[in-house]
This record gives structure tokens, C-alpha cells and sequence, in this order.
């Protein structure tokens, strides 16, 4: 069995000129976003360790207004495109910086692929060199020339391709390089691969996986979309006893004063929010996924353990949305670093700071929290299917 792919820098495709359309589909309303910021967050779900986004020429800063509302934590890069797509994808490859192993090139107006399909076209294509996703062919395939049919195909050998195309990079770079100024009426990354002798593999592409050529596609997405979308909410709650001797951290900002007894570093707000992630995910609770048991978890960073479940999360196809929590410690004083713990945690979970919400209390003297013996934390949290 191969090695698991790593992390895969994104190009996301999104500088065609609408014509078929009658405008810039992109930018077209789906659900309450473009289409091209869901095609975005369809790459950001799928673990993307970098993505550039390729636009016209002159409608960038368009483009920036329009993806900044997502809050995402990956590096994310808008250029210009070029006259056809080979160019438009070379600038996108180009703008990546951080030297990516494996890519993926995503068509900005397939709003809809899930980060199963981004997982199973990576795995083959860092096994295979390249890869892409295909379905087959229901509807009998004829050849024509003018008004005359000339030949029916044999549908059996036939697919339809989607992306995510994904390859290791040297396999795609060196395409490009071998078919120098040829090839450039090619409609995907995959043909140019082919007509530069690199085998690509296929894996299961997905019936859902719209792409908005024509305004009824957009409709179908629609309809597709609105079978999907379900909000998902979690509860969590989570508490912990101090311990002298040790840091205290929570939401992954360091008080002064004792810290709290804990196998990790026992930030008992990331605690909670991640039970509250994995109960709307239906992923049992925290220590199922990090026992206390295991020494590998000794100390370890709490927003780490985070940043892993909305990993998880997200394999289910679902995204956070927001977070509201309520920490009950009679100390250290929450206010006033509730705005830089909303940052810390939003960083973690893909999402603007405005979207987790820090309230505190005291316990009004009552209770273990009141007699300043420890600290309870309790979490909402919506996700939402990608």
C-alpha cells in the first residue's frame, strides 16, 4: 500500500468568460454564496494546504471581496487568467508558494464536489502520477458532422471526466513543458497529460458534481444543494480541576495563575468546543478519538487536537459555522482576552473571529466553580454539509 498523499496545493480554474451562461457564472447566486466561493470551500474542506484562484483579468479584487467572507485558514492566492485555460491553470500553478508535492485543479464552477471525491482522486494520483474522476455514460453517444449522424460510439468504453484533477507536480509541470505552445485547445489538465505521454488513472467521479455551463445547471445545483444542506449542531461540556505547578491555557491563550490538571495541556475550552464538533459530526466524543490512556497525548497542544477534529468533520462533509461558549471559572479574569481567544480558536476552525462567540461567569460563589476549584466550559456548535 502507498504512502498516505501529503497536503496538495489547489488551482482553482474560475477565468472562463460565461458565454454559454450570459455572464460570469463564478459569480452567479447559489444558496446565499457565488459559485465560486463554494467551489473554493470544496477545496478548503479537502485539507488544501494552499489554493490560487484564477479569475479574468480585472475582476480580482471583485474576487477577494467576494471569498473573504469564508474566513478560510488557508493561504489563498487570486490572479488573473489567461486567453485559454492551459494559461489560466499555469498562472494558478505558478502563484503557489509553498512548493506542493501533489495539485489539484478544480473547475471554479463545480460548486459541489465533496472532499471524498478530492480524497479518493489524491490518493491515486500520488500513487499513479495523475489522475481524474469519471462517471459513465447513460445516454446512447452518436458522432456527427453537420446535420448527418456518422457513427453511434460504443458508450461502454466512453466516460465523462470531472474535477478535481489531481497530480504530483513534476508529472504536471513537465506536461506542460514537453508540449510547449501545442496542446493549448485542450479542455482539461488530463488531456494534456495524455497528448505529453503520462498515464492518468481514473477513480468513481460523482453524479452530483455539477458544473454550471448553462443556466438550467445552475438550477440543477440548486436542487442538488438543497437535498444536501442540513445544519448539524453539537453540544459539548467539558471541565477540569486546577493544579498548581502547571500552565494555564485556554482557547489556546496562556493566563497567569495555576493551570489545570489534564493528560494534555487541558485547555478545557478547545476540550469542549471539540465534543461539540464531534457530537453534530456523530464522531463520539474526544476521548474516544485521544484517550487519556495513550501517552502520545501527554501534554499535548489542545488546539492541535482541535484543528484535528474539524479535519474529521470535514471528511464527513461538514464545516463549522460558529461556535458559542460559556467559560465558568471564578478565575483568571475571561474579558480580557475574550477577542484574542476568539481569534486563536477561529484560526483553528476555518472561520472569521466574529463567529465564535466567548462569554463568561463566575458561578455567583456556588459550586466547585464558585469556590475557585475549577473551570467548566460548555459549547454549541453548528456545522453545516460543504
Amino acid at each position: 500500500m502507498s504512502a498516505p498523499p501529503p497536503r496538495a496545493g489547489v488551482v482553482v480554474a474560475a477565468a472562463g468568460s460565461g458565454a454559454r451562461f450570459g455572464g460570469l457564472k463564478q459569480f452567479a447566486r447559489l444558496g446565499g454564496q457565488s459559485v465560486l466561493a463554494r467551489s473554493v470551500l470544496s477545496a478548503a474542506a479537502a485539507n488544501a494546504a494552499e489554493i490560487s484562484v484564477v479569475v479574468p483579468a480585472g475582476e480580482e479584487e471583485r474576487t477577494r471581496r467576494d471569498l473573504e467572507p469564508l474566513g478560510l485558514a488557508v493561504p489563498l492566492h487570486v490572479v488573473p487568467g489567461g486567453p485559454l485555460r492551459s494559461f489560466s491553470v499555469r498562472n494558478g500553478l505558478a502563484a503557489l508558494v509553498t512548493t506542493p508535492l501533489l495539485v489539484a485543479v478544480h473547475d471554479g464552477v463545480r460548486p459541489l464536489a465533496g472532499p471524498e471525491l478530492f480524497a479518493r482522486v489524491l490518493a491515486a494520483a500520488w500513487e499513479h502520477g495523475a489522475a481524474v474522476p469519471v462517471v459513465p455514460i447513460s445516454d446512447t453517444v452518436k458522432q456527427v458532422e453537420g446535420d448527418r449522424i456518422v457513427r453511434t460510439l460504443e458508450r461502454a468504453a466512453l466516460r465523462l471526466a470531472q474535477t478535481p484533477q489531481a497530480f504530483r507536480v513534476e508529472v504536471l509541470r513537465e506536461a506542460f513543458a514537453r508540449l510547449g505552445g501545442r496542446g493549448e485547445d485542450l479542455t482539461d489538465e488530463a488531456g494534456i497529460c495524455e497528448a505529453a505521454g503520462f498515464p492518468v488513472a481514473i477513480v468513481p467521479g460523482a453524479a452530483g458534481n455539477v458544473k454550471i455551463t448553462r443556466p438550467e445547471d445552475l438550477a440543477a445545483a440548486a436542487r442538488e444543494l438543497g437535498d444536501r444542506a442540513r445544519p448539524r449542531i453539537g453540544f459539548g461540556y467539558d471541565v477540569h480541576p486546577f493544579a498548581p505547578g502547571r500552565r494555564l491555557v485556554l482557547g489556546g491563550v496562556e493566563f497567569k495563575g495555576d493551570g489545570l490538571a489534564g493528560h494534555s495541556d487541558a485547555d478545557v475550552v478547545a476540550h469542549a468546543i471539540a465534543d461539540a464538533i464531534l457530537g453534530a459530526a456523530g464522531l463520539g466524543d474526544l476521548g474516544r478519538h485521544f484517550p487519556d490512556s495513550d501517552p502520545a497525548f501527554a501534554g499535548a497542544d489542545s488546539l492541535g487536537l482541535l484543528e484535528s477534529v474539524v479535519a474529521r468533520a470535514r471528511e464527513r462533509g461538514l464545516r463549522v459555522e460558529n461556535v458559542d461558549l460559556t467559560i465558568a471559572a471564578r478565575r483568571p479574569k475571561i474579558a480580557p482576552e475574550a477577542e484574542r481567544m476568539s481569534a486563536r480558536l477561529a484560526e483553528k476552525l476555518g472561520v472569521p473571529p466574529e463567529r465564535v462567540n466567548v462569554k463568561a461567569t463566575t458561578g455567583e460563589g456556588l459550586g466547585f466553580v464558585g469556590r475557585a476549584e475549577g473551570i467548566a466550559v460548555q459549547a454549541v456548535a453548528l456545522l453545516w454539509t460543504i
